[in-house]
């Protein structure tokens, strides 16, 4: 065992874990690509990008560059009270990939703080116009947004991990995603119930990602817009999973041709490198929060907000979305996703297979034992995680189509059983 591991493995608390039972984690010594170098010398083919961060692939030359020169001028200064180049200018750059009047960036440094921001933003410019007792959101079944407080009040109460704190946690109004006539004429009745205590209606636009890879139609946002318009709601769309070419589209309201009011990014925001999240609002609710009264304002500020380090490799990612066809990539992994994939349809247990952008599932009627299927996958040289009833694929976006395809052999194979 690597003396690293075995000395640490007393003191560290893995994540969605059960450290009883859990195995020792894989150590790694290199990424490069899509390919994880472990300490005994295997290779494994990362199917998940890291958690869905690692967009251009391990490693980037652009972006180590641009991080490194940041790093020998100003690796962090704090944001209240002052100012860096690469900060504002990746807020110019975000504001302007957004539609009009979704104009301002608030930093902060994780996807579930981003969502928390967002939330706040929502009541408190209620609270500011004089309208109270508006405090409660709408979200969906199968919906995640984070595992802090606030945002594990508005996941999915029965299906998620937080059911445990079910005491603790606000209470919100949590419907079914308004896909087909029933649903929708249910979503209608409970906004007509509860509309005067909501604040907005927060989802995840296109795939539910941690709730399951669940998919809707783009005619799904289009009616919570309407919605969250007849009501004067705040409509929030959690990019955190969704964003940056994932879903196929470069965000993934795109393809709703709607807007949100305020959008939440993180992930591969900076290419996989380095923390750091983003809550953009319009201007309307921006300008609920301008007055002479101190109390009035945004009171919120993570000590690493807007990090320099991780502004300039955010702004180095958008480089490369810029200066290569990075959604003509995805279009092409979508291609090669439903031909590698669609195989496993006919395997016993499997339930559905299905794909949007650089997203493919393979959904069984359970997973018996996670654990063992992930070590499967770990034999065939690849670097997936089973969870709840799926194995799913996130690829970066920049990796070859010969190591695709050995991601969607390796599903197969190991779904043979």
């Amino acid at each position: 065992m690597t003396a690293w591991l075995s000395e640490g493995w007393d003191h560290v608390w893995l994540p969605y874990a059960q450290m009883q039972t859990s195995p020792l984690p894989l150590p790694v010594l290199r990424t490069e690509g899509s390919r994880i170098h472990l300490a005994d010398g295997r290779i494994l083919i990362d199917g998940i990008a890291s958690w869905w961060t690692a967009c251009h692939g391990y490693n980037h030359p652009h972006i180590q560059q641009a991080v490194a020169a940041q790093l020998a001028r100003l690796p962090h200064v704090m944001f209240g009270g002052l100012a860096h180049e690469p900060a504002y200018r990746l807020a110019s750059r975000l504001a302007a990939l957004m539609p009009a009047g979704l104009e301002r960036v608030f930093f902060t440094d994780s996807g579930s703080v981003a969502v928390e921001v967002a939330m706040k933003i929502a009541i408190q410019a209620r609270l500011n116009r004089g309208q109270g007792g508006r405090t409660q959101f709408l979200a969906f079944q199968g919906g995640y947004h984070g595992d802090t407080i606030g945002t594990m009040a508005v996941c999915d109460p029965e299906e998620g991990m937080h059911s445990l704190f079910a005491g603790l946690l606000p209470r919100h109004v949590i419907a079914a995603l308004p896909v087909d006539q029933a649903s929708i004429a249910a979503f209608h009745a409970t906004l007509e119930q509860h509309h005067r205590a909501l604040a907005g209606i927060i989802v995840e636009p296109l795939v539910q990602g941690a709730g399951g890879m669940k998919f809707h139609p783009p005619e799904t946002l289009l009616l919570l817009r309407k919605a969250a318009d007849h009501y004067g709601l705040s409509l929030i769309f959690d990019e955190i999973f969704t964003g940056f070419g994932r879903t196929g589209s470069l965000f993934a309201f795109q393809q709703a041709g709607v807007a949100p009011d305020i959008i939440t990014l993180s992930k591969a925001l900076s290419g996989g490198f380095l923390p750091i999240a983003a809550t953009i609002a319009s201007r309307e609710l921006f300008d609920a929060f301008l007055s002479d009264n101190p109390a009035d304002a945004l009171m919120h500020g993570p000590t690493y907000m807007a990090n320099a380090l991780a502004c300039a490799a955010a702004n180095a990612s958008l480089d490369l979305f810029e200066t290569n066809d990075r959604l003509g990539a995805v279009s092409t992994i979508a291609a090669q996703l439903r031909a590698g994939l669609e195989p496993c349809r006919a395997l016993p247990h499997v339930v559905d297979v299905r794909v949007r952008g650089g997203i493919g599932v393979v959904q069984l009627d359970r997973i018996a034992d996670p654990q063992a299927l992930r070590q499967k996958l770990i034999g065939q040289g690849v670097w997936v995680r089973p969870f709840r009833d799926i194995v799913y694929l996130t690829p970066a976006f920049t990796i070859e189509p010969a190591d695709l395809t050995r991601l969607t052999d390796a599903v197969a194979a190991a779904l043979q059983d």
